[in-house]
């Protein structure tokens, strides 16, 4: 369409009871352009509007080039992105891989393209905890978002309408669900008895905090009043008596009694650009009249060239909006109390109802922070979570800056304490949290705390994806062990489930709608074959804002310093990761890999890592997928550990299946080391809370158990357990990776394995707590406590896991040594269960004296103490051994290992 003119004018109308506080004061920054060509075609507005910013001096002009944005550090450009970036670094040359990677590449940008088309930026797209499930609004009211695309209606029911699923109800058509299945429910406060309405729409009542100021008494036309006469100069405010004044005052010129009645009357109507100069001339004195105006003449602008009048621009930058009078507007909480009952009170119990075309159902809300399991036969349901401001929680410690190295301590809340029940958070917090910070471990990692129907399955059945479990306690008290788990230097790491849920369809997300396609997929790829659970369908926009938000909430609403990605198998691949894996690079690009699962992952630790520069990201994936720890610009996941899960199961298999003296040390450095991956991002654990669950056993059960009795001795049968326990764990922990895990109480040799109440044991607690009384006695546990704690001393004083992975320069099969060097400390191992060996020869290559700093066969430690103190310090000959320069002579006891260090340096 062809125009032959445009004009913009800015015009600010007065409103209705005079106060005008200025939009343009608090409007976004924009951007006028008038594109045209050559007889007026062609020509659009485009509007752009971002940071608030107003200013329209033609001399404050931005600078003619454009400057590149800058960068944090360490983050690459989009032109640094190489989707196989990753592969050279490891000399992976196959051709099919590269080909899924870029393929992955181009689909993981038409995901952002449909993610960010819906959530704008990728904070946004994880931020639905803010509007998503019950909020209170500052407008005396309660709003509820909860989606649900398969329902026809929608209500929430609970002990403030006495469960009435119609009382409280979304409203028909749009204006109760947009068009992707997002229904809005709004609960109005109620008034008082004597009290009324509120009269203008904007009036604030500041609930949450105990907001005092507005409780004066001076009503809202005073306050309207102080503010027009202090911001408006007379006669710049014009009241109308109504939003259609100006059109029919304009009416009544044209076509009233008055108005022109023959064409002759009307005379010859002027072209738009003449019309608007004589009104301009008309009305000089008028202070409403705009102060710039914009003529297309085919030319281009921007805001930076529009001509304003700077008599009119100093007095608009002089005005500032009186906002004490708009302060003084919020009532505070004391205000509220007096004049409304809340709509639905802390505390209250409430479901949402839905209508499908399968019948009605209710179901917990997805997004509850609070749930209640089924309790005396009643049906679970949410706690709306409200606490009056004196009882909010006020967090007191900032959040520990992240070390170098992770030492990492696993819990389980429930089975923490030492009486056969389920302990609490505050339980927790008074007793374990102490001892993990005694024992010399700088973070903890939590299982199991996330809400849960069944307690049996560790909490790895998940339900309710924002709440945190009730059983230990509320969001409160969650909040106040993390506050004290900071306040002692100690992460809080949380080991998130989003590799599957529970099918549970009354507490869960399962048929959350009545369809089978909400959350999940449909058929069987929507459930685990061997689990039971429900697998989540990644390649859902809504899907990825559910559980980006929920990473997202963790962290601001719990300040969790990151998480450990739980059974990343089960989701990375279509038949759940049970399969044989050969190390084959086909196996990972393969008909079986969910590529919108990989997505998903790449989107959670971009998300993390870039609105939380400090989170911790580890995965745990029995396949070793490639590229796990890569910087997702280069190909990879982008996570910052990832679990060697071969490390237990070679420990477990030693243990259980061979006899001491057939144990290959070349078997245990490849597996440990494991060259074929990124050892220094690898965590490194002996056995965690899988080792014992299920009818496993842990180490210390296996080690000390009464199946072992039979064949030795029992002065020698604790002295094998006592030495083996130790020196698994010392050479797990110190020969290659840069993080170690361990499971609670596994650092003394629990004895017992870890079994929750079920059926099967009729429903006992004798295996699901920790017996801590076992350290109060100097003995066998109390001995291997010791050692466990001066190994992280030794971790704290010389950086191991900091350090490049160890150089294992000396393995003997025959002799079952095994010796390596990391940073300035040498390792040597002696896992013969008979041969001890005088002199023995170790490489080094530094000549020096180097002294041993921790023994496991001292005697505070249960060992039996060969070593004495004058044989501590050994020197160097210049003997070449083990491709050195020097050798040092050393003694190894049978089943001992010895870290020494180098004190004194000779040069030759």
């Amino acid at each position: 369409m062809a125009v032959s003119s445009v004009f913009f004018r800015c015009f600010l109308p007065p409103q209705q009871d005079g106060d005008r506080i200025s939009l343009l004061k608090c409007m976004p920054d924009f951007k006028i352009k008038v594109h045209g060509s050559r007889g007026g075609r062609g020509r659009t507005l485009v509007s752009h509007r971002r940071n608030v910013r107003c200013d329209f001096s033609a001399q404050e002009q931005p600078p003619k080039s454009k400057q590149k944005p800058s960068q944090s550090p360490g983050r690459k450009s989009e032109t640094d992105v190489d989707p196989v970036g990753f592969l050279s670094k490891y000399g992976i040359s196959d051709r099919a891989f590269a080909q899924f990677l870029r393929d992955r590449h181009k689909a993981l940008k038409d995901r952002k393209v449909e993610l960010f088309s819906r959530f704008l930026d990728i904070s946004v797209a994880s931020s639905g905890s803010d509007i998503l499930g019950m909020h209170r609004h500052r407008q005396h009211r309660v709003d509820f978002m909860e989606w649900a695309p398969g329902a026809r209606y929608c209500s929430l029911v609970g002990d403030f309408n006495g469960w009435s699923p119609t009382e409280n109800s979304a409203r028909d058509g749009h204006f109760g669900h947009d068009d992707f299945g997002y229904w809005f429910i709004i609960l109005e406060d109620k008034l008082r008895d004597g009290e009324e309405a509120e009269k203008y729409y904007f009036q604030e009542y500041n609930y949450v905090d105990d907001y005092d100021k507005g409780d004066s008494g001076i009503s809202a036309e005073e306050l309207l009043k102080r503010a027009n006469d202090e911001y408006w100069e007379p006669g710049e405010v014009r009241t109308r008596k109504s939003t259609l004044e100006m059109v029919s005052k304009l009416y009544e010129q044209m076509f009233g009694p008055n108005g022109p009645q023959t064409e002759e009357e009307l005379g010859e109507i002027l072209d738009a650009e003449t019309r608007y100069k004589q009104w301009k001339e008309t009305n000089k004195s008028d202070p409403t009249k705009p102060c710039f105006d914009v003529i297309d003449n085919g030319k281009e602008y921007d805001i930076f060239n529009v001509v304003s009048d700077p008599v009119s621009r100093e007095r608009f930058r002089s005005k500032k909006p009186p906002l004490a009078y708009w302060i003084e507007m919020r009532k505070g909480r004391k205000a509220w109390l007096k004049k409304y009952i809340p709509a639905i009170s802390h505390g209250s119990r409430y479901r949402v109802y839905f209508n499908t075309p399968d019948g009605a159902l209710e179901r917990v809300p997805a997004w509850a922070p609070y749930v209640l399991p089924d309790v005396d036969g009643q049906s679970a349901c949410a706690v709306y979570w409200e606490p009056s401001p004196e009882d909010i929680y006020k967090w007191k410690n900032k959040r520990p800056i992240v070390p170098k190295s992770l030492r990492i301590y696993e819990c389980h809340i429930g089975i923490s304490g030492s009486e056969p029940k389920i302990s609490s958070f505050n339980e927790f917090t008074l007793k374990v949290l102490p001892h993990v910070k005694n024992a010399g471990y700088n973070c903890i990692q939590l299982i199991g705390a996330v809400e849960h129907k069944d307690y049996s399955s560790v909490g790895y059945k998940v339900t309710n994806f924002f709440a945190v479990s009730s059983r230990f306690g509320t969001p409160n008290d969650f909040k106040q062990l993390i506050d004290e788990a900071h306040g002692l230097g100690l992460l809080v790491l949380l080991d998130v489930v989003h590799s599957y849920a529970a099918a549970d369809e009354l507490v869960g997300l399962s048929l959350f709608d009545g369809s089978n396609d909400c959350y999940f997929h449909s058929g069987k790829r929507g459930h685990h074959k061997y689990w039971g659970t429900r697998m989540f369908k990644y390649g859902d926009v809504d899907v990825l804002h559910f559980l980006l938000s929920n990473l997202k909430w963790w962290v601001t609403e719990y300040c969790v310093d990151g998480f450990q990605f739980h059974s990343l198998a089960s989701m990375m691949y279509t038949h759940n990761g049970f399969a044989n894996f050969t190390g084959q690079m086909e196996e990972f690009a393969n008909q079986y890999v969910d590529k919108d699962a990989l997505i998903y992952l790449i989107l959670a630790n971009e998300m993390l890592h870039e609105l939380h520069p400090d989170i911790i990201t580890i995965a745990e994936d029995a396949t070793f997928y490639p590229g796990l720890c890569e910087s997702t610009t280069q190909g990879g996941l982008g996570f910052d550990y990832y679990v060697n899960l071969s490390v237990m199961d070679l420990w477990l298999w030693l243990l259980q299946d061979v006899p001491d003296q057939a144990w290959s040390m070349s078997k245990i450095v490849n597996v440990l080391v494991n060259s074929q991956s990124n050892n220094r991002r690898m965590l490194v654990y002996c056995e965690n809370h899988n080792q014992s669950i299920s009818g496993g056993r842990s180490f210390a059960e296996i080690l000390f158990g009464n199946n072992n009795q039979n064949f030795i001795g029992l002065e020698d049968f604790e002295f094998r357990g006592s030495s083996l326990h130790k020196m698994i764990r010392l050479i797990s922990f110190s020969i290659g990776g840069s993080a170690y895990l361990n499971f609670m109480g596994n650092e003394f040799g629990h004895p017992n394995r870890v079994e929750f109440p079920m059926e099967s044991n009729n429903y006992s607690f004798a295996f699901a707590n920790r017996k801590w009384d076992l350290l109060k006695d100097k003995g066998l546990h109390m001995g291997l406590f010791n050692f466990d704690k001066e190994m992280m001393k030794l971790d704290e004083k010389e950086q191991i896991l900091s350090r490049n992975p160890s150089t294992v320069h000396h393995v003997d099969d025959s002799k079952m040594v095994i010796s390596y060097i990391r940073g300035r400390l040498l390792f040597v191992f002696n896992f013969h269960p008979e041969k001890s060996y005088e002199n023995y020869s170790i490489g080094v290559e530094e000549a020096g004296e180097y002294m041993v700093i921790l023994n496991t066969d001292d005697v505070s430690f249960g060992g039996r103490g060969v070593i004495q103190s004058d044989q501590n310090l050994k020197k160097t000959s210049s003997k070449r051994t083990d491709g050195y320069r020097n050798s040092l002579e050393v003694t190894l006891p049978s089943r001992s290992a010895q870290v020494y260090k180098l004190t004194r340096i000779l040069r030759i």
